[in-house]
């Protein structure tokens, strides 16, 4: 076996793909890594490797559980919740939150999702280029629909943003203060359903009161944290995707041209940007062999950590013919950008809806936007999420 190479490779470059990946796919697609938090993996990065990891039940989430796992966050996963368990665990609480995004709620999401985001775009334009788009478009929207669907007052978006922020870092902030912001996050849900219970609404905090409390559906544990999940999850990486598309359209004029000469690419222009845009700073997802497994050509011996790096798997040239480009009429186009198998995004939905809507508003609204100069891009570092932390457009 070959010696495991220090992970992450480096600080990742703005939304460029280390080197590395692309030859290791090509010559050692189940390689060796040392993690600085919990010791060596493995790392997965074909696509077809990485779909079999993903889905096969031999490969456990639930075994990480307050173990020192390998992994790039100081922080160990403590809480059973989504992202954390095993079916049929996992598929209780899925079960519980999979209503929240019904096609009638789904539509509800969306017409609210509109409005905020012409709103936003309507100050935008009030305040004239050049404007930051970060801002003003991409992290207010999808603040203000996770608000709106979880039941979180919007008011405080300043506190729980901060905390979200520290919570996902890897090397930003000391592991310190991400416990401590992981803590704030959990004490903070905690009295939002402290409020439900008092104050009973008609939204998903709401509904998952009601299955604590009267259909005994999860422990409060679990209420608390899957709050919690269910918030930074609708944050981080939508809030990242909006102004990471927008750079990336921004960067392929010509792909930009077509899409604006033909507005009903939008579906499959979110799905190419999904695929081709890096999301994560380094690989994640990790899960432990409960068994002797063979994947490519070699054998993952139970206890073994894996991780898999969706964004590499994304670029693989078995799948996608040309997958360095962008290609916004790209079909088939089965993208791991949510995952796969039973941990597959369970609110996929609403974030492709939430990226329709912002991308379709901001080019209708403004034909001619383009960057503003300066170009000099600022990007956000040590954290699990590739993002801007402004991006500068006139029109």
């Amino acid at each position: 076996m070959r010696p495991a190479r220090q992970y992450p490779f480096r600080e990742p470059t703005a939304l460029e793909l280390e080197p590395e990946y692309a030859h290791l796919r090509a010559h050692e697609p189940v390689s060796r890594i040392s993690l600085p938090h919990g010791g060596e993996a493995w790392l997965v990065v074909r696509h077809e490797d990485v779909r079999v990891v993903l889905g096969d039940p031999r490969f456990s989430r639930a075994a990480l559980l307050d173990r020192d796992v390998p992994r790039t966050s100081p922080r160990r996963l403590t809480d059973p919740t989504l992202h954390t368990m095993d079916p049929p665990e996992h598929n209780r609480l899925r079960r519980l939150v999979s209503g929240a995004f019904s096609p009638r709620q789904l539509d509800r999401l969306a017409s609210h999702a509109s409005r905020v985001t012409e709103e936003l775009l309507d100050r935008v334009a009030e305040q004239g280029p050049p404007a930051d788009l970060v801002a003003g478009l991409a992290v207010p929207l999808p603040v203000s629909v996770i608000c709106h669907l979880l039941g979180v007052p919007l008011a405080d978006r300043d506190r729980f943003a901060s905390w979200v922020d520290v919570a996902l870092a890897t090397t930003a902030f000391p592991a310190a203060e991400i416990h401590a912001a992981f803590a704030a996050l959990k004490e903070y849900l905690a009295s939002l359903v402290a409020l439900r219970r008092r104050e009973p609404a008609d939204d998903l905090l709401g509904a998952l009161v009601v299955a604590r409390d009267q259909d005994g559906g999860l422990s409060e544990d679990e209420l608390v944290v899957l709050g919690v999940t269910l918030l930074y999850a609708g944050l981080e990486t939508t809030s990242n995707h909006i102004g990471n598309f927008v750079h990336t359209l921004l960067a392929h004029p010509t792909e930009l041209a077509r899409l604006r000469a033909d507005p009903a690419l939008l579906d499959t222009a979110v799905d190419e940007l999904l695929r081709l845009t890096p999301t994560v700073t380094s690989a994640g997802f990790t899960r432990i062999a409960l068994e002797d497994v063979p994947l490519g050509d070699v054998v993952i011996h139970a206890g073994d950590a894996v991780m898999v790096h969706l964004d590499a798997a994304n670029r693989d040239p078995g799948v996608y013919p040309h997958p360095d480009d962008l290609d916004l009429t790209r079909r088939p186009n089965p993208h791991l950008a949510f995952g796969h198998g039973p941990h597959y995004c369970v609110a996929a939905r609403l974030a492709k809806a939430e990226l329709r809507i912002a991308l379709g508003a901001l080019l209708h609204r403004f034909p001619t936007l383009r960057p503003a100069e300066p170009t000099t891009l600022h990007w956000r570092q040590g954290r699990m999420v590739r993002g801007l932390d402004r991006l500068l457009v006139t029109w």
